[in-house]
């Protein structure tokens, strides 16, 4: 079977993700596309021999799509995984799930109304090699007890068009979904403080932030968010437990010797950084559509709780470091709760 794939968004990310099924991953074909921008549509289209189609509703509707993939902007995300599910088909969709807590829920009231898991969110750090090394590593006990975590996100610049609440809406939401399954374990309250401020920055941005976190059984997170440094794209990630810790790898780079020093790389994008997580995600995600199972990624609660905790954190951050409690909805059974 080659999973017949429609996409809904043909800007940067949603051209990276139609070279993905088209060149990479085996077992999928892109059949529709749709873009605001028509004539960008059209031009995909036409280079991938795809169809492109006015709008979301014509490509979700189409007998030529079994599954969706969403990569448009993100206050449209809602709208059309709503639409995928009501109409019984796999939907990917880019974080953010939607841009607020009560879409996320709308979505996964409609998806536990539908019986079973449609919907898969596109938080890519899962699937990556270093974080899944992790995560065996924490699972298997060796370490003791989870404690503390140390966590660091660094990019070497952003736009002007970049705000202070982008910190924990755009950037630190991949920890803090990572995280939580790193450590099967709920985030229950967010403070953010701002140190002395980079020069570097735009004047408007609060920048670097420090993000403190507390879990539901006690472990206490601290992530620097720093969007600015300068020298490269650098995720650190270190868990200390009672018996010992383990830290996320550095991507592999060659030792160069030269007058006199010893020097490595540093990457300077997400792209080059997560690239093989991106591949094992969709190659993931197509093989769950194409066995008719459910999909084994971040779930649509999952969505809905990246999006509590981030606007905990921005509450945290307009009033001045306040630690806000995270108020989160029970489970549902269907995610693994109780509710």
């Amino acid at each position: 079977m080659t999973v017949r794939v429609g996409v809904i968004g043909t800007g940067m990310i949603g051209q990276d993700h139609i070279r993905r099924l088209t060149d990479v991953i085996t077992g999928a074909r892109v059949t529709a596309v749709t873009d605001l921008d028509a004539a960008r549509a059209a031009e995909v289209a036409a280079r991938i021999g795809a169809t492109a189609v006015p709008t979301g509703t014509d490509l979700i509707d189409s007998p030529e799509v079994d599954a969706v993939l969403v990569t448009s902007w993100g206050p449209t995300h809602a709208e059309h995984v709503l639409n995928a599910i009501a109409a019984g088909k796999p939907v990917f969709c880019e974080k953010p799930l939607a841009t607020t807590a009560e879409d996320c829920l709308r979505i996964v009231e409609a998806e536990r109304a539908h019986g079973r898991r449609l919907v898969q969110v596109g938080f890519m750090r899962r699937f990556d090699a270093g974080y899944r090394q992790m995560k065996e590593v924490l699972a298997a006990g060796s370490l003791g007890t989870p404690l503390i975590v140390h966590c660091a996100h660094r990019n070497p610049t952003v736009p002007d068009s970049y705000t202070s609440a982008m910190a924990a809406q755009d950037t630190a939401v991949h920890e803090i979904d990572v995280l939580r399954w790193l450590l099967d374990d709920e985030i229950v309250s967010a403070q953010v403080i701002t140190p002395r401020a980079t020069s570097k920055r735009f004047a408007h941005l609060k920048d670097p932030q420090i993000m403190l976190f507390k879990t539901a059984n006690g472990v206490r997170i601290d992530l620097e968010v720093f969007v600015n440094c300068q020298y490269g794209y650098d995720i650190q990630c270190e868990t200390v437990g009672e018996d010992g810790l383990v830290r996320l790898p550095d991507p592999a780079a060659v030792g160069i010797r030269t007058a006199g020093r010893h020097s490595t790389a540093v990457l300077q994008d997400w792209k080059g950084r997560f690239v093989d997580a991106f591949d094992t995600e969709f190659r993931e995600w197509i093989a769950s559509v194409e066995a008719g199972a459910e999909p084994t990624g971040p779930s649509a609660w999952d969505g809905y709780a990246a999006t509590v905790i981030t606007d905990a954190a921005v509450r945290s951050l307009e009033t001045d470091g306040q630690v806000v409690t995270v108020d989160m909805k029970p489970r549902p059974a269907l995610y693994g709760g109780t509710a």
